[in-house]
């Protein structure tokens, strides 16, 4: 893992003049304390066409400064670059079938039960669409302090609703995946992710556990005041995932925007030959057009907006007015964002720490659909 950008920047002043508009709504948010600094890339026909960064790592006077090819925390971005990513894979190759239920790979999860035939129906595509029952969000690094601990706490969370029949997004839900799909693949979930997805696509940048000669170099998420009692640096932000060691299917991954264009490129670039007109930057394509089709429909039940991994646009989204309803995208606690135009092949990755110095800041919330808004109407 290196902070080396693959993607050359277009000029400075030509993405100033070109999206204006777009700089002017992060430069406010910056002004506004949204967060202290962002970088932030678009892509474009196969192209990169805005890549660069703006403010600094922290409020401090003396903050360095955030660049293009800065690393973030990408929070639960990882749900979509690594886990959903290699599941797409793991189907693709015909191998993993959506339609496991959880408990043929992790048995323990039925263990116990009581109705357990509910436990019996979840599948591991119920964990994708984020309808398996299980609750969105607990604290469960409040009892558990090791790995073992914490799965085995996530395996024993009761359903709070019958499976298929609720849309919660849910964060145990993605924990149980990745350890299902470290079952079904008898390797380490890091190293699988390391060798299906970012060694294919050259994400030379991106991984889990930052060495400790890149930690400086990534802006902090957050002073933490009750658990670690320090500045979170170049670790984890997610207190679930840092009990994990870092490695979760949830949460763990950094990346830059460089990175993320890049895979970005490989799901729009599906089952195109590398050195197209246009892309003779892309990497060997590892998605087939099916596979990306399959996961960026929506999934039951009837009303949701969440497809297999991905979410996708819906009224109010994050990703404006402008993206396609066949769109795919997410979200990152930390301040992070990837959306997915497949019809217009356009890319837009935004990466803040707006946790820092703490969680109570929302205005990325309106910071997000602006950004979006001013981009597509630019391109």
């Amino acid at each position: 893992m290196s902070s080396e950008s693959h993607a050359p920047a277009p000029a400075h002043g030509q993405q100033q003049n070109r999206f204006a508009a777009a700089y002017r709504v992060l430069e406010e948010a910056i002004a506004a304390r949204a967060f202290p600094g962002c970088a932030f890339g678009v892509l474009a026909q196969g192209e990169t066409v805005l890549l660069d960064g703006l403010g600094h790592f922290t409020y401090d006077d003396a903050a360095p400064a955030v660049a293009a090819h800065t690393i973030y925390d990408l929070a639960s971005l990882t749900k979509v670059v690594a886990t959903t990513a290699v599941a797409m894979l793991l189907c693709q190759d015909r191998g993993l079938d959506l339609e496991t239920p959880l408990g043929e790979l992790l048995p323990a999860f039925i263990l116990g039960r009581d109705p357990v035939q509910h436990a019996r129906r979840v599948t591991l595509r119920h964990l994708l669409a984020h309808s398996s029952g299980l609750p969105g969000y607990v604290e469960l690094f409040r009892t558990a302090s090791t790995p073992a601990a914490l799965v085995r706490a996530c395996l024993e969370l009761p359903l709070e609703a019958e499976p298929g029949t609720r849309a919660q997004y849910s964060d145990p839900g993605f924990i149980l995946l990745g350890k299902a799909i470290e079952v079904f693949t008898h390797q380490r979930f890091a190293v699988l992710v390391r060798r299906r997805i970012l060694h294919p696509l050259a994400m030379r940048a991106t991984g889990f556990h930052p060495p400790p000669s890149v930690r400086a170099f990534i802006p902090p998420t957050e002073d933490d005041t009750t658990f670690r009692h320090r500045r979170i640096q170049g670790e984890v932000q997610d207190e679930n995932a840092y009990v994990l060691k870092g490695v979760a299917g949830h949460a763990g991954l950094f990346s830059n925007v460089s990175d993320l264009l890049r895979f970005a490129q490989a799901i729009l670039q599906a089952g195109t030959p590398p050195g197209a007109a246009g892309q003779q930057d892309a990497p060997a394509p590892i998605f087939a057009p099916q596979t990306v089709n399959q996961f960026a429909r929506r999934q039951e039940p009837e009303g949701s907006s969440r497809a297999l991994g991905w979410d996708t646009p819906s009224e109010d989204s994050s990703a404006g007015r402008h993206f396609s309803p066949r769109s795919i995208g997410h979200l990152g606690y930390s301040g992070c964002s990837l959306w997915i135009d497949l019809d217009a092949k356009v890319a837009v990755a935004l990466l803040t720490n707006r946790t820092w110095p703490d969680r109570q800041n929302q205005l990325i919330r309106q910071v997000r659909p602006a950004f979006h808004n001013a981009l597509r109407q630019s391109l």
